[in-house]
Parts: C-alpha cells; structure tokens; sequence
C-alpha cells in the first residue's frame, strides 16, 4: 500500500513539475487566465469595443495579475530581433480597450511568438502614440483611397485582399 502511495505521489509531483514547464514556454504570464480567444477552437465571443476611438478587438488571452488584467498576443511565427511595430500597436490596443473596459490600466502587455516572448510597457506615452496613430488613421480614411506601400512584397503576396486589389504586385 505504501508503494502505491509513493507511486501516485511521485506521478503527482511529475505532472506538476511538466504543467509549470509547459506553461513557462507557452509565455503566458503566472496568473490565472480569465479569457482566452475562443476562435482559436470554435466559437467566437464579441470583441472589445470603445465608442469614442471606434476601436475594437480581443486578445488571445487576458490573465488576470492581482488587480490588473494582462492581455496577451500569440504569434505563429518566429520572433524578430525587436517585435514588429503593427504588433506592438495591435497589443497597445488590447491595453487601451481593456482599460476602457474595465477602467484600469494594465502595465504591459504580452506578445507570445513562437519562440520568444516581449512584455511590452503600456505607458502613458505609448497610449499617446497609440492615440496619434488611430488619429492618422482616421485622417487617411477621409482623404480617400490611399496609395499601396510595396516596400513589402512579402505582405502583399500573404494579404486577404489581393484577388480584388488593383495595385498588388
């Protein structure tokens, strides 16, 4: 009996130890998830919404961190040097939609890649950044029809809209 207590109490101490390894490499911060993007599997919930900016999205995760709120960005590819700036401002988003949401900021931000993670402040000059380009935004928007930048074949090969775009390369 004493044996089989050993047994299912070093299995124990085993599943213990590989779930904390597994979710230190996932790079989703300790805490406990509160929200995970259910597209990843299936049904998908309402995004964050803010009537002001007219903004709206939903993060791959939100982790709750004491009294703060963690939204958390996973990337499929591999991590650049420095994140790419569209994905810093896709998580500033995220912050600002969750501090609107539920009225408290949340110090960073997490961006997951596949093989690395950045916390990425969210701070009040990063709000302000953040801010400025919704403002440019919405300024191209009213100008018209914008120019195409090429400087990235890359994105315009992977891009949704290039069965009907009459500038694609």
């Amino acid at each position: 009996m004493i044996v089989l207590a050993l047994i299912v109490l070093a299995l124990a101490v085993f599943l213990f130890w590989k779930s904390g390894r597994q979710r230190q490499e996932s790079g989703v911060p300790n805490g406990r998830i509160i929200y995970s993007d259910p597209e990843l599997w299936g049904k998908a919930e309402k995004p964050f919404f803010d009537v002001e900016t007219q903004l709206t999205g939903k993060p791959d995760y939100l982790v709750k961190q004491d009294d703060f709120l963690i939204p958390v960005e996973v990337k499929s590819s591999f991590a650049p040097t420095e994140p790419y700036a569209s994905h810093v401002y896709q998580l500033l988003a995220y912050c600002f939609l969750v501090e609107r949401a539920s009225g408290v900021r949340p110090p960073y931000g997490i961006l997951q890649y596949r093989n690395r993670t950045f916390a990425i402040d969210y701070t009040d000059e990063q709000k302000g950044a953040l801010l400025e380009l919704l403002e440019e935004i919405r300024a191209d928007e009213r100008i018209g029809e914008m120019e195409r930048s090429h400087e990235e074949s890359g994105r315009c090969v992977k891009c949704g809209f290039r069965d009907v775009c009459n500038h694609r390369l």
